[in-house]
Formats: C-alpha cells, structure tokens, sequence
C-alpha cells in the first residue's frame, strides 16, 4: 500500500531530492490509493518538482527519490506502475537501478537521457526499460508518453484470450505467459506486447511504424529503431542468433517477421 506523506515535498541536506510520497490536495486518500503509482528517480529537485506537479494535476499518486539504492527499496515495498529513471544519477547509476528492478518488477520504465548518451539510452534500454526521454524535454511531454504507455493497445477480447504458438514457442495473452519448450521465458511487459504483436501474424512481415502502432500505439512519436533493441533483447531471451533463422526473423528493407526457430 501506498502511504501518503504530508506534502508536498523534503529535501535532503545537499539539496537533492529526498524519498517521499506527494499527492494532489485535492485528492482525497482513496482518490490517491487508487491512482496509478508514478516513481520518480531523479537527483535534482526541481526537476522532480516540475515532473510531479504535471502528473500530480493528471490524477497520478507521485514518489520520488534522488537515490537509486533507496529507488530500488521504494518500489520494492509499493509497487510502482511506472518509473521515471534519471540514468545519470550519482552513486548508483540508473542502468544498475533498471537491472535491479526487473529482477522483481515488471512496471514500465522510462529513461531520462542526455541526447549525448546514446550508448547509456542502448545499455537501459538491454537491460529492461521501455522507452526513453531525452534531456531537456516538456513536461507535458513526459506525461502524455506516461499516459500512452498506461493505454497501449490492446486485442478484442476474442483475440486476446488465444494462444498462439510457433514451433517450441507459446504465448499466452491471458496468462501472460511465455514457453520455450514448456520453459518459461520472463519477459518484460514491452517484450511481452512486441512478441504478442509478432506471434498474432506468424509469418507476417512487420515494419518497424507497424509493430510501434500495435504496441506503443498510434501517438507514438521518437525513433523507431528502439524497436531494434527490444528485438535484440527477446532474440537473447529466446536463444536466437538473429538474421533470417529462429524464432524473430529480419525482414530486410521491411522489418521483422516470427519464423519456426532453427
């Protein structure tokens, strides 16, 4: 459960954001127990202030810390729906607090970044994340992907109780579930959908718009080669070695494509 700290916010002695629970005032304690679970993991306080107020005015129950360490505890004990992680936090650095996190969580993660950091953007993302923002951004922005990722798109209720499967693979939409010769394969929840998308057209080229349309939705807006990186983390996940065998198969000039395995 969610507690609800007096907001609406502390800080530590250096002036960095210190853990807490903040909340809109005129939310009651049921409306704020009930509100999706934004987890703020950022250093500076401003930002974290900016950020919190933005999703608190949409309705969102907001925490945040300036610590990864502590982040990682947090979400622990409450169970966040979403983080905003910050990958250039001091001590523990955002990459390890992502890796830590899905060895427990299976929330949305979304990666603040500098635009020069593209190899730590590539690195979070390996290890887990959703998605990324890169510094400076809009808050609205930052909202409005929160907000897209909480309604990504789902089947018609026919089609999502199906099971698919190709070769030794199975995908259960209900379940949620995933075996590679009946042993399961942990996935993230952006894994999870990007196969689904997949496994629901078997054999079906893909592009890269059409597999972000399906899983990130319509709205979407930012580089489409972020699917290239999930891709590469199921391919692993799945044991396959890419290109056109295995289970996710290139399509070149096109995208991808599902494949019976080798």
């Amino acid at each position: 459960m969610i507690s609800l700290c007096p907001p609406p916010w502390k800080l530590t002695p250096a002036g960095h954001a210190a853990a807490g629970v903040f909340y809109d005032r005129g939310m009651s304690r049921t409306q704020a127990h009930d509100a999706p679970c934004v987890l703020i993991v950022e250093d500076e306080e401003p930002l974290v202030r900016l950020i919190g107020d933005y999703l608190r005015r949409d309705g969102f129950a907001v925490q945040a810390s300036g610590d990864g360490a502590e982040a990682v505890d947090l979400a622990g004990a409450h169970d966040p729906t979403v983080v905003i992680l910050d990958l250039g936090l001091p001590g523990m650095d955002g990459v390890e607090v992502c890796r830590r996190l899905r060895t427990f969580s299976d929330c949305y993660i979304i990666m603040l970044t500098a635009r020069a950091d593209e190899v730590d953007r590539l690195i979070g993302l390996s290890v887990g994340a959703d998605d990324y923002v890169t510094k400076p951004f809009s808050p609205r922005e930052l909202v409005l992907r929160v907000k897209a990722m909480l309604r990504r798109p789902r089947l018609p209720l026919d089609q999502a109780r199906r099971q698919h499967a190709v070769g030794e693979l199975t995908l259960d939409r209900t379940a949620r579930e995933v075996r590679l010769a009946d042993e399961p394969v942990e996935l993230t929840r952006t894994e999870f959908d990007l196969l689904a998308a997949m496994m629901t057209d078997p054999g079906a080229a893909l592009s890269r718009r059409e597999l972000i349309d399906r899983v990130w939705g319509e709205d979407w807006v930012g580089d489409e080669h972020l699917v290239d990186v999930h891709v590469g983390n199921l391919r692993r996940k799945l044991g396959d070695s890419g290109g056109d065998s295995g289970y996710i198969r290139t399509v070149r000039g096109v995208g991808y494509k599902t494949g019976p395995g080798r």
